[in-house]
């Protein structure tokens, strides 16, 4: 198992985003953009679905 620290930099490094980037925008303050959100998505191995209501 991956120590949080590690998988936190696998994460920022798959992003493109510096580690504390990633916990800025994810963080409850953070306001992330679309695109960030779809790149931490598909480096957690992630898709986000939608439908409709």
């Amino acid at each position: 198992m991956q120590r949080p620290t590690s998988r936190a930099k696998k994460i920022a490094r798959d992003t493109g985003l510096t580690r504390e980037g990633h916990y800025k925008a994810l963080s409850p303050d953070g306001n992330p953009s679309f695109a960030t959100v779809m790149k931490v998505c598909k480096a957690l191995g992630l898709r986000l679905h939608t439908e409709s209501a």
